[in-house]
């Protein structure tokens, strides 16, 4: 083992000392592990220090008007514009456990894939909510658990019903209409002039789901989560609507013009020959939280365009 790598693990086992030492004295203070001091009225009192181990959290911790007490998300949180000045504790999938004990949090909130910073960071003694963004009521419930935790039900509360409301709006509107194919690629090799290993939405996905609850029916009949699909597959699907997520467009400097090119390559299927391959290129359209409402109400435009949606 390296000097670099051995001094970084004393470090970190430092820090971690420190803070279960820390801990321990709190929990003489306030009954025990996990306990949240009590407040002037003798109440738990509302996390101060939260940090934020996604985008689609961090998104819901602004959504719910928390992030003055938002101290560290992760490299690829950047909405709000106020996330890209809190504190980096590292990747989605890579947190630094050195930077989270540094910061001192008395909240941190993880998505039910984060096994392994869950197993570590409960070990040290952290308060954690753990929230599942992966489906349409998942990304409900946890607004109304995340307002919990942070004292702003009220406000959690008012979130879903709007986005419930907007929801039945689309169902109703859809309601007995014909369910077209529809295609969602989120991934390829963009700009390149060719289609080729497109990545797309299979079922019981996050889009799948959407597909569905617009009224339409996914192109993609497999049981593959996230299937990559060749031009030949694609032509056999043969969908009416294809949509394209493309989330960093702005940033790689495309156009929707250049994307609609490439897909001119497949004339014969039914979405390109209509003219119905559509290009998503906001930056929330990866991003499975709180905005996911305007995600669907532009996927139903286009499903459906002979809908009058205004």
């Amino acid at each position: 083992m390296s000097r670099k790598l051995v001094l970084g693990a004393i470090v970190v086992v430092v820090f971690a000392v420190s803070f279960l030492a820390k801990r321990m004295l709190q929990n003489e203070d306030t009954g025990g592990p996990g306990a949240a001091p009590p407040s002037a009225t003798g109440s738990p009192a509302l996390p101060q220090r939260i940090i934020s181990l996604a985008p689609s959290i961090t998104e819901n911790l602004y959504a719910l008007g928390q992030m003055d007490r938002v101290v560290g998300v992760t490299r690829y949180c950047d909405y709000p514009p106020e996330a890209l000045t809190k504190t980096k504790i590292g990747g989605y999938y890579d947190p630094n456990y050195e930077a989270i004990v540094m910061l001192e949090p008395d909240l941190i909130v993880m998505l039910a894939e984060h096994e392994a910073p869950r197993e570590h960071l409960a070990d040290l003694g952290y308060d954690i909510v753990v929230v599942n963004h992966k489906s349409i009521s998942g990304i409900l419930r946890s607004i109304e658990s995340v307002g919990e935790a942070c004292g702003a039900s009220e406000k959690a509360k008012s979130i879903t019903e709007d986005i419930r409301t907007r929801m039945e709006r689309i169902r109703e509107k859809t309601a007995g209409l014909r369910s077209p194919r529809v295609m969602v690629s989120i991934g390829r090799n963009m700009g390149s002039g060719k289609l080729k290993d497109v990545y797309i939405s299979g079922k019981e996905g996050f889009y799948d789901e959407m597909i569905e609850m617009i009224g339409g029916v996914n192109a993609y009949s497999g049981g593959v989560a996230f299937p990559v699909v060749s031009s030949e597959g694609i032509i056999t699907m043969n969908p009416e609507v294809i949509i394209d997520m493309v989330p960093d467009l702005e940033e790689n400097g495309w156009s929707p013009e250049m994307i609609h090119r490439e897909w001119a390559a497949l004339p014969q299927v039914d979405a390109v020959k209509n003219g119905r391959v559509h290009v998503f290129g906001e930056d929330y359209v990866a991003v499975p939280g709180p905005r996911f409402i305007a995600i669907m109400e532009k996927m139903a435009r286009v499903m459906y365009p002979e809908i009058s949606w205004d």
